[in-house]
């Protein structure tokens, strides 16, 4: 049994994250999101339960469904393995894995699960819960003793990925990456242990029945093809009793052993039906050669009927051909004279054009120049009569100066005689 680490008993303690269980967000939220979480997970409420619905449901333990995600042609945050950016259907072996994780697992209830006997996948459940939960340091402590074992079953969605428990562990213990998601990352120094205990760890290998010991270095172990193939395990009858795992132990071996038969019963009638396949198809084939044969010496005939058909279609299609070029041409002759006469239309009305705006300009040119000359005229004018004007004013004022010079004189002269006689008057 796995060491016991943090609290003792029973009791089993959960590592990193209490509310998402360290999923991908993307992940954790479509689950959250899904009806079938929702609705029908939501009805059951025991550990028992849980189980029997693992039985019944889960196919593969891939986290999204077949065809429901699109990652072609995606890199970086965007690609297939982060789960960043694209969602799609969530599959049930990872809704009934976090229904486990609500329902709080002890020690023993987990143990119940990677010791099952009905169904590999409801081993590889309590795997993965183990994985998502526990703390790197316990991780070899719990995968040790089923390192090496050899029940089948098939991880991918659709099929095509068959591993056994062991190797499928010792993927969980070596790779990040489980199909398009990511497990919680383990520490450098604890990885280093981890695959130096699995190096040395010697592994067991079926011979003819009997089992011997190996030691088989990690980097140069045969890996498994991941061609489809079929799984041994017994196929899930709906009759299945819903008792707990320790008390089919006594009977659950005959129960394999029935399946096992009724599984190899089954594969034979499909091989046997395959080969009457076969068989019709070989027969067919034949029948087809001949027919083949006779209908290719018919068509033969046929051809060379048709080539000669061909040849006679031909010429006239080629007169016809001709015939419609040398219309065509015509058409464009045509065409090319009347856009010669209207391009000289277009000319002539330019060429008027040109002339009018000529003539319009001289005229503007000559009202101007008329213009300009009267204006000088009448400027000359005003200068003359300007001058005249003041020629007037000089004379006026000149007149008036004499006058007033004269006037002054004589009432000078005037006022020296009336002087004089008055001296006269007072001499005497």
């Amino acid at each position: 049994k796995p060491a016991a680490s943090g609290k003792q008993g029973n009791v089993l303690p959960l590592w990193g994250n209490e509310k998402t269980m360290n999923l991908n967000p993307m992940i954790l939220t479509n689950i959250l999101s899904s009806p079938y979480f929702k609705v029908q997970l939501y009805e059951l409420k025991t550990y028992h339960e849980v189980v029997d619905e693992i039985y019944f449901k889960v196919t593969h333990v891939e986290p999204w469904e077949k065809g429901s995600r699109k990652t072609a042609g995606q890199t970086g945050m965007c690609g297939g393995v982060r789960g960043v950016g694209t969602g799609g259907i969530v599959s049930t072996a990872f809704c009934l894995l976090y229904k486990l994780f609500t329902l709080k697992l002890t020690r023993k209830q987990v143990m119940g699960l990677i010791t099952h006997t009905d169904s590999p996948y409801i081993r590889a459940l309590g795997f993965m819960y183990i994985r998502y939960t526990q703390p790197p340091t316990d991780l070899w402590d719990w995968f040790e003793s089923f390192l090496d074992d050899e029940e089948d079953l098939d991880v991918k969605a659709g099929g095509g990925c068959v591993m056994t428990i062991g190797e499928m562990l010792r993927s969980f213990l070596t790779k990040l990456e489980w199909f398009s998601t990511l497990f919680p990352r383990i520490p450098v120094p604890v990885q280093k242990t981890i695959d130096q205990q699995i190096k040395s760890r010697p592994r067991k290998i079926k011979k003819d029945g009997k089992e011997g010991m190996e030691e088989i270095d990690r980097h140069a172990e045969r890996r498994r093809s991941r061609s489809p193939r079929r799984s041994i395990s017994p196929r899930r009858s709906p009759r299945r009793s819903r008792s707990r795992s320790h008390h089919r132990e006594g009977h659950g071996s005959s129960s394999f052993d029935r399946e096992l038969e009724r599984e190899r019963e089954r594969q034979r009638l499909e091989r046997e039906a395959k080969e009457r396949e076969k068989e019709r198809r070989r027969s067919r084939s034949t029948d087809r050669t001949l027919e083949w044969r006779r209908s290719r010496s018919r068509d033969r005939y046929r051809s060379r009927s048709r080539s000669r058909d061909r040849k006679g279609d031909r010429r006239d299609r080629d007169r016809e051909r001709e015939k419609e070029n040398e219309r065509s041409r015509k058409k464009e002759r045509d065409y090319d004279k009347e856009r010669g006469s209207e391009r000289e239309k277009d000319r002539s009305r330019e060429r008027s054009k040109e002339r009018k705006s000529k003539g319009d300009t001289e005229e503007r040119r000559h009202k101007d120049e008329k213009d300009e000359k009267k204006h000088r005229d009448d400027r000359r004018d005003s200068k003359k009569e300007r001058k005249h004007s003041r020629s007037r004013s000089r004379e006026r004022k000149h007149r008036s100066r004499s006058r007033s010079k004269n006037t002054s004189k004589r009432s000078r002269s005037r006022s020296k005689e009336k002087s004089s006689k008055h001296k006269n008057e007072t001499k005497e």
